[in-house]
């Protein structure tokens, strides 16, 4: 007889209000100007696509996306900074992205900071082309920073 030992998998379940002590401290180590309290509230009330990726009970990725209209808007995507780099993020984006599918999404739109290229890095290899940018849309250490908008098809 032999035993197989099933290794642990990372899991994804929808955002709970009980998740967001966990969610803003994770928030907060990863951005220097975090989302508050109030902010995934609101995007829990109205009903936006709030998903977590937890590993062994743990969350280690959320993401937060608006649909509508035949488009999806990629409004958060965070993995926390302990264990970043290891694929997270792009699971966590594939799983929304596939999410706006099933909600008839046909073009997935989000920003990105121009100084966050992990990130940028991330969108262009999942297939995101720059389509604009925003003026002063971050808050930034010496005023604003810009955002690049960034969209791809989901066809």
């Amino acid at each position: 007889m032999s035993a197989v030992l099933k290794e642990s998998m990372p899991d994804f379940r929808p955002m709970k209000d009980v998740d967001l002590a966990e969610i803003l401290a994770i928030e907060q180590s990863a951005y220097i100007y975090p989302w508050s309290e109030i902010i995934f509230q609101d995007c829990l009330r109205v009903g936006y696509c709030c998903w977590v990726l937890e590993f062994d009970k743990i969350i280690i990725a959320y993401g937060v996306m608006s649909v509508a209209a035949g488009e999806c808007h990629l409004l958060n995507l965070c993995v926390r900074p302990d264990v970043q780099n290891k694929g997270y993020g792009n699971m966590m984006l594939e799983y929304l992205l596939g999410l706006a599918r099933r909600h008839n999404a046909d073009t997935a739109f989000l920003e990105v900071r121009p100084s966050n290229e992990y990130a940028r890095k991330l969108y262009h290899r999942a297939g995101f082309n720059e389509v604009g940018m925003r003026r002063d849309y971050y808050p930034a250490e010496f005023g604003k920073e810009d955002a690049i908008i960034l969209a791809r098809s989901l066809i």
